[in-house]
């Protein structure tokens, strides 16, 4: 067979083979996935049989994205040996967004309002998987800084995330919900979680937005050395959805619980804010019998990596299958028909 310079899709694949007999009678699928690289053979029984090679854009190093995916991987290893899974880290919501849609990637991680906010053409061939963990709005400051409302910001340095995360999207809204102009009102740095700890401890920021699960690990970390304090943010929620955009829907008022960071300031004390849904995004092309198997996979490994990554502990069937704004995938859906009581 000679090979082509440009593979076909994971759909228009399967509808090819669907129409050979001789496929048929096999129950074997050759799928090719151009946009990750990969090639898969599947078995038509969901999830059994699968080889080849999915790419998982996860987020920046030492957030919560990244420590998810790293989980992650091992659960499917154990799941599907035959499948090779690739870690790409990326600046967050929006960029995955992106590497999803133009193939780099299969599957993702992106934030409820980003998704909404989207604007890219072909966002109609976005599809979920599920519905994971909240993101928790965080902004950390020295703990002896002068700041205890986002107004309090102005004219300071502060990090807003990379330019193509959803913390920047969510970071702007709420400085505009408080009043100040994220361009011209605040010294603004398009800084990742882990760069943005690292500035404040060396006292070259002032503070930072940070959205991710509970707890992530830059900020424990930067709380063993430095002393800091979270600002709460939970008056903004009312403005926020007040603003024009999409999206804004999304978000919640939410508590950082006492126990989220215990050397953080105040001590052992809750943190009102603002959170929002992530989701376990893919094409609409993709095998649905690997997003089955990546479905339940997703669903089984929650309490092994809810132990390292305690957000994962929200993961389960009765909130799963809510992932507005997406529809879910084919193969989703047929996990979710398969276990439904």
């Amino acid at each position: 067979m000679a090979a082509s310079t440009r593979p076909p899709r994971a759909g228009a694949a399967l509808r090819s083979a669907a129409r050979s007999p001789l496929v048929r009678v096999a129950a074997v699928l050759l799928l090719v996935v151009g946009g990750a690289g990969g090639w898969w053979v599947s078995s038509a029984r969901a999830g059994s049989g699968l080889h080849g090679e999915a790419a998982f854009a996860t987020g920046v190093q030492r957030g919560v994205y990244d420590r998810y995916g790293v989980l992650l991987k091992d659960s499917m290893r154990s799941a599907m040996p035959g499948v090779k899974v690739r870690l790409d880290n990326s600046q967050g919501s929006l960029d995955n967004l992106e590497r999803v849609l133009s193939g780099q990637d299969d599957f993702a991680i992106a934030t409820a309002d980003s998704v909404a906010s989207f604007t890219n053409p072909q966002k109609s061939q976005l599809r979920a998987i599920a519905r994971l963990y909240d993101d928790y709005m965080q902004l950390v400051v020295p703990a002896d800084s002068p700041v205890h409302k986002v107004s309090d910001l102005r004219g300071l340095r502060v990090g807003v995330g990379q330019q193509m995360s959803g913390v920047n999207l969510v970071a702007r809204r709420l400085l505009e919900a408080a009043g100040l102009d994220p361009d011209t009102d605040v010294r603004s740095s398009m800084l990742g979680v882990g760069d943005a700890a690292d500035r404040l401890r060396d006292k070259d920021l002032d503070a930072f937005f940070w959205s991710g699960g509970l707890p992530t690990a830059a900020l424990t970390d930067l709380s063993e050395h430095t002393p800091i304090r979270i600002v709460p943010m939970g008056e903004l929620s009312d403005p926020l959805h007040q603003l024009e955009g999409y999206g804004m829907d999304a978000y919640r008022a939410a508590t950082i619980p006492a126990d989220a960071y215990p050397l953080v300031e105040p001590q052992r004390t809750p943190v009102s804010t603002v959170a929002v849904p992530n989701l376990l995004v893919t094409r609409a092309d993709v095998d649905p019998a690997l997003v089955e198997a990546v479905t339940r996979v997703v669903i089984d490994s929650r309490d092994r990596i809810g132990g390292q990554v305690h957000a994962a502990q929200l993961v389960d069937l009765r909130s799963a299958v809510y992932t507005d704004p997406l529809p879910l995938h084919d193969g989703a859906k047929r996990y979710y028909q398969s276990v439904k009581p």
